[in-house]
């Protein structure tokens, strides 16, 4: 069995080293330019074009959750990967646990009203604050996918009221599942931390907008920890400079790393990470890995396939 890996900012040594160590009867091996010779599967991130097309390879791994770069590429080349070779991507291999430490800890920052005080600290004034009702604290997740449900089932124990939107209803428990365009203003209506999952696709650029945001609780607040483009950055900030937004924390931007011009940085009331949420860990991902590529070969259904239409 042979494997071409490719990653432009992964140790490629390590990488292979631990494949290898999962994958004893295969032979793995940086794809360098030039190099077409036979190969069954391709671990990839941002691949060159030539890297992938011509090759009937079994199936694609992205080495991340997000698969908007490949399919951007596949939409200005198609003929890199047909329809027929499988593409998988990451479904969780250790980012749903970080992400659920990232939600949890900024809800309870502002649901503490810590930002409130850090405020009153940079004006030297020492005044308790009244504490906010968790019945008054509806915390809205868009995207149930994978990390969402994470999200979704480490908020369940502090109690906090949680609802849900994605193309298609969910079941989870102590969670409310609204579902397609008819039902997002209800699940809207009455949130006051926006939790943002979506997958990247032409249908959800954008949709973090002056409409939307209008449509949240006043005092609400915005956690971004998907795709930038999700985002009208100009849109956000006025939200924050009328009242209707109290807070934003993002994860990720449009253009990163983020302009060092760009209004973001200076506001007050804007807290950012570099697009740190969930990182691909180095161990989990190789044991998904290595597990879907021994299912394939015994002929076996393998989750985490991307459907092209939809994006993810």
């Amino acid at each position: 069995m042979e494997i071409i890996f490719y990653h432009p900012s992964f140790d490629n040594n390590d990488w292979i080293r631990a494949l290898s160590q999962a994958l004893p009867q295969a032979n793995i091996r940086a794809w360098t330019r030039g190099d077409v010779a036979q190969a069954d599967y391709a671990l990839v991130w941002h691949p060159p074009v030539e890297m992938l097309k011509g090759r009937q390879l079994k199936g694609v791994f992205a080495l991340g959750a997000g698969v908007d770069s490949i399919l951007s590429q596949l939409h200005a080349h198609p003929e890199m990967l047909p329809e027929s070779i499988p593409l998988f991507r990451l479904e969780d291999t250790g980012m749903g646990l970080q992400m659920q430490e990232y939600a949890v800890s900024q809800v309870l920052h502002w649901f503490r009203r810590f930002d409130d005080y850090q405020a009153l600290k940079q004006q030297a004034k020492w005044q308790p604050l009244d504490e906010y009702e968790r019945e008054d604290f509806t915390i809205g997740i868009l995207g149930a996918g994978v990390l969402g449900a994470k999200v979704a089932e480490s908020l369940l124990q502090w109690g906090f009221p949680l609802r849900s939107w994605s193309r298609s209803r969910k079941n989870m428990p102590g969670v409310t599942s609204f579902a397609g365009g008819e039902e997002l203003p209800d699940f809207l209506d009455g949130t006051r931390v926006l939790i943002n999952l979506l997958p990247n696709t032409p249908e959800t650029a954008g949709i973090i907008n002056t409409a939307l945001l209008n449509q949240l609780a006043d005092n609400s607040y915005v956690i971004n920890l998907a795709r930038g483009v999700h985002i009208v950055e100009r849109d956000l900030l006025t939200a924050l400079e009328s009242g209707k937004l109290k807070g934003a924390m993002l994860d990720v931007f449009s253009q990163e790393p983020l302009p060092f011009d760009n209004p973001l940085w200076a506001h007050p009331r804007v807290a950012m990470t570099p697009h740190i949420a969930a990182t691909t860990r180095r161990s989990e991902a190789v044991a998904f890995i290595a597990q879907a590529i021994q299912r394939i070969e015994r002929g076996e259904t393998v989750s985490g396939r991307v459907d092209r239409a939809r994006g993810y």
